[in-house]
């Protein structure tokens, strides 16, 4: 598949990114060692079933694996425990049973304890003790004492509850590392868009050829119903296509010959003929994997606060265990069995994990969910800013307008002046003609306003032009002019005042002339888009207040900033002054985003709390910007507020529950309510209570995404 191609070179070596099978938040662009726990480092994107049994699902089998083959042990030594023979109300009695639950226990401690020691090995070298160093510790605690208890004095041991400890340690990784597969498979979703072949038009021949093997100017036949297999322009055929994955579009897009197509996307009813335009990394969908990549990479500010809170927590957990020994044993004295059983459950309960998973799991879902809606994040901290603007700065042309004329207003100037015009469409029809010579984006605004009105449009003939005045023609033999008030003055046409209604305050006058007589004004303004003023009252429906930088006129400025109920219009701002327009909003104490086209704007995209990039389209690489959104659609803005706001709410549940979880649990396990109540916690409930916390906050993260962010 091409995206194959963007992270394998020729010799097969992974170029994609790679994460720890145990700590989803350490993800390294190269393959090698976590370093937190010295794990190897797996492809974070692999999609068919092989590479994912060598990669992530390796790791998740190897814990399968392990739990399964250490089961049947651990319920022979429970078996042979007298605590559970006498609690079950049986017996059984084996010559040497202490040998054999002692052989039972150092097999599922070396056996199924292999990967807890392997990574807290890692931990340990670099000088990061962590949750497996913890787990190996009160494992390797409960054997040594257990030893201890066969050969070097009588008593009890703890080789059954080692045995469960460990069983339940694997059984939770294994359940754990499902649900964080679920969390982080967007890559291998995202993958799975692009067909492994297509169908190449080579002399006039059709022949199947890979899809990495595409070269730039191939020419591809897709058919109804077919997935386009890379990006390209139509140049034969018509068709509706769906790009909702690419580009969160909920309506299939008409394509004709000359428009752009995105490999990934649906061809429905038609067949197209598709001109490769791009491949492997530059593609849209490779552009997009690249995003998300790095958004599952960075960090929101509060994923480093709950690294703080998980590393302060493993010495926590350490002087839980000790504590609860030296009470047990020598305060309040138990014995050491209860004393090393207490200390064990304070150690194993205490495990960080739910800690470590709180925040990396949501942010996995985030960029998932935001890049099925068109919003491609590249820094997390960016979307953990958003939720708490005051103000959203938006761009006008191209942004909230289209960036190109619209006629708003006709107004004729009667056969008074000399010039007998009958309507609207005898003017557009003569201005059309005059103005389809011409390469002015006014002039393209009245051409396409006759286009929309299904008015014919003569030739025009002996076209003079007069730079930055208009123009001249003969139209139907009649001679017209087109341009503003100087050229009719040059002309010595006299101009008749004319009422400019109060929809065409800020619009471009276009005086228009026929036969030596004035005819009519035709107003013109760059077209607001449709969604603009839902995203403006969404916006501040938001609390928030929204600003327009512009270099138009202050009066145009007004008009659009009216139309659409913004709260703040600066006109005149050259494209290098729009950064200072932020630094002014910032120095009041305001978070601010700025929401433009990624081009002129990057100095402001920069400088703004928040740089969010507008209509990226297939080009998604927009170096200056937090939040990419795909579409030209300021809708999406206020989906990317919401995006925001919804996260850190999940964060903050993940953190509250991690944190809650560990007030709660480490004092029960330490044995707080024994003396009152004679209720203790088993270190196998331990276990237990941490691998169900993990997978609480696991699962609490998956909940994001059935959220819709309309």
């Amino acid at each position: 598949m091409e995206i194959h191609e963007s992270r394998h070179d020729r010799n097969g070596e992974g170029r994609g990114m790679y994460a720890c099978p145990m700590d989803p938040d350490v993800i390294r662009d190269a393959p090698g060692e976590c370093p937190k726990c010295g794990m190897d480092l797996v492809p974070m994107d692999r999609s068919d079933d092989r590479d994912m049994h060598a990669g992530h699902g390796g790791a998740e089998q190897d814990f399968e694996r392990r739990f399964l083959i250490t089961l049947p042990f651990v319920l022979f030594a429970m078996a042979l425990s007298p605590d559970i023979q006498q609690w079950a109300r049986f017996q059984w009695i084996m010559p040497s049973g202490s040998l054999w639950l002692f052989l039972i226990g150092a097999f599922v401690f070396v056996y199924g304890g292999w990967p807890f020691f392997k990574a807290s090995k890692g931990e340990l070298s670099h000088r990061n003790p962590a949750m497996m160093t913890l787990v190996a510790f009160a494992i390797t605690v409960a054997f040594v004492f257990s030893v201890a208890a066969t050969f070097l004095f009588p008593g009890n041991s703890l080789y059954w509850e080692m045995a469960t400890l460990i069983s339940v340690f694997l059984l939770g990784h294994w359940i754990e590392m499902r649900a964080v597969r679920g969390a982080t498979g967007a890559l291998a979703e995202l993958a799975k868009l692009i067909p492994p072949s297509a169908h190449l038009v080579k002399d006039g021949n059709i022949s199947d050829a890979e899809t990495a093997r595409l070269k730039v100017g191939d020419r591809v036949l897709v058919k109804p119903g077919e997935k386009i297999p890379i990006d390209g322009n139509v140049v034969d055929g018509e068709s509706s296509v769906e790009e909702s994955m690419i580009t969160g579009e909920s309506r299939p897009v008409v394509k004709r010959i000359g428009d752009a197509v995105i490999g990934g996307s649906m061809n429905q009813d038609g067949s197209l003929t598709v001109l490769v335009a791009k491949t492997g990394k530059d593609t849209a969908l490779s552009q997009i994997m690249q995003l998300v990549r790095e958004a599952q990479g960075s960090k929101p500010n509060v994923q480093h606060l709950a690294d703080r809170a998980a590393a302060v927590l493993f010495y926590v957990a350490v002087a839980a265990g000790a504590l609860s020994f030296a009470f047990w044993y020598f305060v309040f004295p138990r014995g050491a069995i209860f004393a090393a059983t207490v200390a064990v459950a304070a150690v194993v309960v205490a495990c960080p994990h739910a800690l470590g998973l709180a925040i990396p799991t949501v942010t996995s879902v985030t960029s998932t969910l935001g890049a099925k809606n068109g919003i491609l994040i590249k820094d997390m901290k960016g979307l953990e800013i958003a939720r708490k603007l005051d103000y959203v700065v938006f761009d006008k042309t191209g942004t909230l307008t289209k960036g190109e004329f619209g006629v708003t207003d006709i107004v004729l100037a009667g056969t008074a002046s000399g010039a007998a015009v009958a309507n609207e469409n005898d003017l557009l029809k003569f201005v059309a003609a005059v103005d389809s010579r011409s390469q002015h984006s006014v002039g393209k605004g009245n051409v396409n306003e006759a286009k929309r009105r299904g008015i014919a449009v003569p030739e025009a003939k002996g076209f003079v032009s007069f730079p930055g005045r208009g123009a001249t023609a003969i139209v139907d033999g009649r001679n017209v002019a087109v341009g503003n008030r100087k050229l009719l003055d040059e002309l010595r046409i006299a101009v008749n005042d004319v009422d400019a209604p109060a929809s065409a305050r800020g619009s471009t006058p276009v005086y228009v002339a026929v036969d030596n007589g004035f005819a009519g004004v035709i107003f013109l303004a760059d077209i607001v888009r449709e969604d603009s003023k839902e995203a403006i009252r969404k916006i501040r429906a938001m609390g928030i207040r929204t600003a327009m930088l512009t270099g138009d006129t202050q009066d145009v400025a007004d008009a659009v900033g009216r139309n659409l109920g913004i709260d703040a219009v600066f006109a005149h701002v050259l494209p290098e002054e729009k950064a200072i327009k932020i630094k002014e909003l910032q120095r009041g104490g305001a978070v601010v985003a700025m929401v433009g086209d990624g081009v002129n704007d990057a100095p402001s995209l920069a400088q703004a709390h928040v740089g969010i990039a507008i209509g990226a389209g297939t080009d998604v690489a927009v170096a200056s910007a937090d939040i990419v959104l795909m579409k030209n659609d300021p809708r999406d803005v206020v989906k990317a507020i919401a995006l925001s706001r919804k996260t850190n709410r999940k964060m903050a549940q993940n953190l509250a529950w991690a944190t809650g979880y560990n007030a709660f649990a480490i004092p029960i396990a330490a044995g707080a309510l024994y003396p009152s109540y004679h209720l203790l916690l088993p270190p196998a409930w331990a276990a237990i209570l941490m691998s169900a916390s993990s997978v609480v906050v696991v699962a609490n993260a998956l909940l994001l995404r059935r959220e819709k962010l309309a």
